[in-house]
């Protein structure tokens, strides 16, 4: 079990559609969203939630707060994300991810409380509970703790400089096959 600054913290399932304000909120400070971005992200998130296969997965501390959370579902190549990403897949022939895969939507732990394996303990959480044998995300195309946390878990890129529309910065792309190494 992960650790917070106070204490251990409890990874278990999250109704996230009743806690998405404090999810944003944690998603806010961990990745510098302003109250614009979390308006609309507040209705992707509530959309993504009634997908088939949508779970999420909280991080909270001894006093119930969220210290972290991640959610993902089965890939649907209809799904906006996947019909963003296809053509930088198609193009180095890695477009086979987007079938059968379980896509890590958001992983975020709140700046307080990282470096202690909560994000760790949340993507292989909720990638052990998958039926499908890989996973894909996107992360900003730089180096981070994200990415490095992702490639010790066998993320690979599978596309460069992929470009969101509303993102002012590139992604990546990154599979894994399941399950993700312990440790």
């Amino acid at each position: 079990m992960p650790n917070s600054p106070s204490g251990p913290v409890m990874v278990a399932p999250l109704d996230l559609s009743a806690r998405v304000d404090e999810a944003l909120a944690v998603q806010a400070e961990a990745f510098g969203l302003g109250e614009d971005e979390i308006m609309v992200r507040r209705q992707i998130v509530q959309r993504h939630m009634t997908m088939p296969g949508a779970r999420a997965l909280g991080a909270t501390t001894p006093d119930g707060r969220l210290a972290g959370f991640v959610y993902g579902m089965p890939n649907d190549r209809t799904h906006w994300w996947s019909t963003v990403v296809e053509p930088y897949l198609r193009a180095l022939g890695n477009d086979e991810w987007l079938d059968d895969s379980f896509v890590i939507t958001e992983l975020h732990v709140h700046p307080l409380h990282q470096k202690q394996g909560i994000g760790r303990t949340l993507i292989t959480a909720i990638t052990d509970t998958a039926a499908e044998p890989r996973s894909i995300l996107s992360a900003i195309d730089q180096e981070s703790p994200a990415r490095r946390l992702y490639r010790t878990l066998g993320y690979t890129d599978l596309a460069r400089r992929v470009h969101f529309p509303s993102a002012a910065v590139p992604y990546a792309v990154m599979g894994a096959p399941l399950p993700l190494p312990r440790g």
